[in-house]
């Protein structure tokens, strides 16, 4: 039993592996995106699913086309707009921040007045 155990551990870690973390990943993230009520979070949220995404895209490329780099450039891109994209959602927190002093997703309401 002892001797399994090694082997299964010391091996090549297998594709189930690396897509059941991506799969716990993202639904953490979209579990987070429909239950928190703070913006902050629900944009921790939107960045753990696309992080969970490029897992994904580096995972399939390791394993489908081990000789080219399709899936990492994919994830940098990724990367890069996620960047972009908290850059922004940040800005526009904080001007909801100084507008209402709080960041409370139920609280937008008063923006239309």
């Amino acid at each position: 039993m002892g001797d399994l155990l090694i082997n299964f551990l010391s091996g090549p870690v297998p594709i189930e592996a690396y897509l059941g973390v991506s799969l716990i990943m993202f639904f953490a993230g979209v579990y987070g995106f429909l239950s928190r009520k703070s913006l902050l979070m629900i944009l921790i949220s939107v960045e753990l699913m696309l992080n969970a995404a490029d897992i994904n895209f580096i995972v399939f490329n390791r394993y489908l086309y081990p000789g080219h780099m399709e899936g990492f450039f994919f994830a940098l891109f990724t990367i890069a707009i996620a960047a972009c994209e908290t850059a922004v959602a940040i800005a526009i927190i904080i001007n909801i921040y100084r507008n209402l002093s709080s960041v409370q997703a139920g609280e937008l309401n008063q923006m239309k007045e």
